[in-house]
């Protein structure tokens, strides 16, 4: 495996950088604290391509690999933003172009590449249905040509700001199948049709503050918009998840490293006691020690990109990068927090919202004790715990 940048990822990597040096702290800051969505920020990755790199060439997008993507969104987040409102159409859109059918794609990608239609919402988990997927309860009834789907989602981000919702339902009953993974059926929901079908209401949360319970009645979707086959959803899901994760890991890794920048750059410059506080192990090594942390998930994370783009499914590889992604960052924030005192609660140092936001990695989109019951399991052979 080469572990180096080719001069075109390394030439994405600065593009993207260029793109949000427009977009100072002082940008997230406001948005933050107006719970504002970042369209401006979006607009612009959209305009400059960004946000259809993923789609094929033939499609009019940037035909780029899972391994570009996890570097523009790298670069997004260790230039002190955020790429939580890119990454869901990159991983979201991942589950039609290795699952759609090729007038799915033909209809769908063209726009996106052309910035006139956003995916960027997903509908997976209900309020008794979290991690357990197969427990799912929203249904969606064949009546001719079209599903009928009624249920409630919670934690559908960028509902708002997307025109499609790629939407998990169940077409037989959990009741009915033989294997609980069985009768889970993916649907495109065109939201600009969906009319009062869907009613959708805000989360306030800590962070990622655009997030919502929604609730579908009586959602007419017509079978055309099926991803696949009828019943099969939860293994088009995985493929997409593992995406996810590995995009997430980036996102957090690119975090990670910002607040390494951020706290030794502080570190060499305060002085206390007449001298820079860098100089002080105490400093020095939990800052050293989130380093060479964040620099194995990043070799975890190019891995498992690397495994993908080869048209392989790393299951371990993306859950145990995103695990090791979250760690490190985590630890990073509290390292820096540690080296910045009571002025990383300030909220001109940028510190104390991204400390928020290291948080919600640790736990979502997967929570990190069920990835270590994955590997336990799934790659161990221990038996299953849950």
């Amino acid at each position: 495996m080469d572990f180096l940048l080719t001069d075109e990822q390394v030439g994405i990597r600065e593009s993207v950088a260029a793109l949000c040096a427009d977009f100072p702290q002082a940008y997230w800051t406001e948005k933050d604290r107006a719970l504002e969505y970042p369209q401006e920020f979006v607009d612009a990755l959209a305009a400059a391509g960004w946000l259809a790199i993923l789609v094929p060439e033939e499609y009019g997008g940037g035909g780029g690999s899972v391994t570009d993507a996890a570097i523009v969104l790298e670069a997004i987040n260790r230039s002190g933003g955020t790429g939580v409102p890119a990454h869901a159409q990159m991983y979201t859109m991942g589950t039609v172009l290795r699952h759609g059918s090729e007038e799915q794609k033909q209809r769908i990608l063209p726009e996106i590449a052309a910035n006139k239609l956003r995916l960027q919402a997903f509908g997976i988990t209900e309020p008794d249905a979290g991690s357990d997927t197969t427990r799912i309860r929203t249904f969606a009834r064949r009546d001719g040509d079209e599903y009928v789907v009624n249920g409630t989602k919670v934690w559908t981000s960028r509902f708002q700001h997307s025109d499609y919702l790629l939407l998990l339902v169940r077409t037989t009953p959990y009741e009915q199948v033989e294997k609980k993974t069985d009768g889970l059926t993916v649907l495109l929901v065109d939201l600009r049709a969906a009319g009062d079908s869907i009613v959708a209401n805000p989360i306030r949360t800590m962070t990622a503050h655009e997030t919502n319970e929604l609730t579908i009645t009586d959602l007419r979707v017509p079978v055309a918009n099926r991803i696949g086959e009828e019943g099969r959803g939860f293994r088009y899901l995985l493929s997409g998840l593992n995406v996810e994760r590995i995009l997430v890991a980036s996102e957090v890794i690119g975090d990670g490293f910002w607040f390494i920048d951020r706290a030794t750059r502080y570190a060499t410059e305060r002085v206390v006691f007449g001298r820079p506080i860098g100089q002080n192990q105490g400093v020095q090594f939990p800052l050293a020690q989130a380093y060479a942390n964040l620099e194995a998930a990043s070799l975890m994370r190019f891995k498992a990109a690397a495994m993908f783009d080869a048209g392989l499914n790393p299951g371990f590889e993306a859950n145990a990068a995103k695990l090791l992604g979250s760690k490190a960052n985590w630890e990073a924030a509290n390292a820096a927090m540690d080296t910045f005192g009571g002025y990383g609660l300030a909220e001109e140092y940028g510190l104390e919202r991204k400390f928020r936001e290291a948080r919600l990695p640790v736990v979502a989109p997967v929570n990190n004790n069920l990835v270590l019951a994955y590997i336990g399991h799934q790659v161990l052979g221990m038996p299953k715990s849950y």
